[in-house]
């Protein structure tokens, strides 16, 4: 199911886990071993997560490299579907033809 304007993981990253942990960018870099500029970046939602940080932020906060790598991904499609003209796009095989399948 498609979520509704998904936050970026860098969000969630500073939210669900930064802040309640009191946290800063320097402790995490350096735990994690990214620099401080990276991080920062992927906070302020510049850059997505990579499988490689979203192997170091599981290891680091007890989750899965997946679920790091699955709100990049539901974040990256709502942001694509949102520009991209999709009326434009030539339809080869009807939805109702697909389901079927």
């Amino acid at each position: 199911m498609q979520m509704y304007n998904p936050p970026h993981p860098g969000k969630v990253l500073k939210e669900l886990y930064m802040k309640p942990l009191r946290l800063t960018i320097t402790e995490v870099a350096k735990g994690i071993g990214i620099s401080r500029k990276s991080l920062s970046e992927l906070i302020n939602g510049k850059y997505g997560i990579s499988v490689e940080t979203a192997t170091r932020l599981a290891k680091a906060f007890s989750t899965t490299p997946e679920s790091w790598l699955n709100l990049q991904q539901q974040y990256d499609l709502w942001n694509a579907r949102k520009i991209q003209q999709l009326r434009k796009i030539k339809v080869f095989i009807p939805e109702n033809h697909a389901k079927a399948a």
